[in-house]
């Protein structure tokens, strides 16, 4: 059984930076896909992020483009999230989630496994 845990969320003034990692075990991990999602109080849960386990590809929504970087460390089966130059509209609980690579990224759906998530705040 998949299990992914979250870490690194917490409060940052606007323009700071945080980067978020994702523990992950207990599966193989190689065609997977591991993506980030955030939700916001009152707001779907929506894609943040993505990074292809075997060939490192990576996705971004176009609110974050520029501005964050997943990452991953094959030998610690963790990915990263860099989030720079964020923003007070950044704020919401941040899910990480695995799934195969061969479904459509942005989807919530795509993802089987799902982490507890961790709080991001983004204010002065």
């Amino acid at each position: 059984q998949v299990q992914l845990v979250e870490s690194g969320g917490g409060l940052v003034q606007p323009g700071g930076s945080l980067r978020l990692s994702c523990a992950a075990s207990g599966g193989t991990f190689s065609s997977y896909r591991m993506g980030w999602f955030r939700q916001a109080p009152g707001k779907e849960r929506e894609f943040v992020a993505a990074i292809n386990w075997s060939y490192g590809s990576t996705f971004y929504a176009d609110s974050v483009k520029g501005r964050f970087t997943s990452s991953r460390d094959n030998a610690k089966n963790t990915v990263y999230l860099q989030m720079n130059s964020l923003k007070p509209e950044d704020s919401a609980v941040y899910y990480c989630a695995a799934g195969p690579a061969s479904r459509i990224v942005w989807r919530a759906t795509s993802y089987g496994s799902w982490g507890q998530g961790t709080q991001v705040t983004v204010s002065s």
